[in-house]
């Protein structure tokens, strides 16, 4: 097995997130994303990594306050490309069992 056909954690989590969306264990966007929260559903939020500042500190805020964990994860594109749509800055799993691996995947 050559270096190139070995998957990065990163990679690995994004392919989560795809099977989560395929699962329909997840929601993207930001409307769909907070409303995911303010319900109680979400496991865990995923940010992009070039998400604005206003939309980082938006959703960190709530994903604390309502104790949900929170990772910054993919390029607005690559997030869009998993979830099956275009592209998207925020994503939520809502269930545990793909949150943690996600969380498993990209923990140091």
């Amino acid at each position: 097995m050559s270096s190139i056909d070995q998957k990065t954690p990163r990679d690995k989590a994004l392919g989560m997130l795809g099977l989560a969306t395929r699962a329909g264990k997840s929601c993207s966007g930001e409307f769909s994303a907070e409303n995911a929260l303010k319900k109680g559903k979400a496991a865990l939020v995923i940010i992009s990594e070039d998400a604005s500042d206003n939309t980082v500190k938006h959703f960190t805020d709530m994903s604390a306050y309502r104790n949900v964990a929170c990772i910054r994860l993919g390029t607005k594109d690559e997030l869009g490309k998993f979830c099956g749509k275009s592209f998207r800055s925020v994503a939520v799993v809502t269930d545990p069992g793909f949150a943690g691996q996600i969380r498993k995947l990209m923990s140091p």
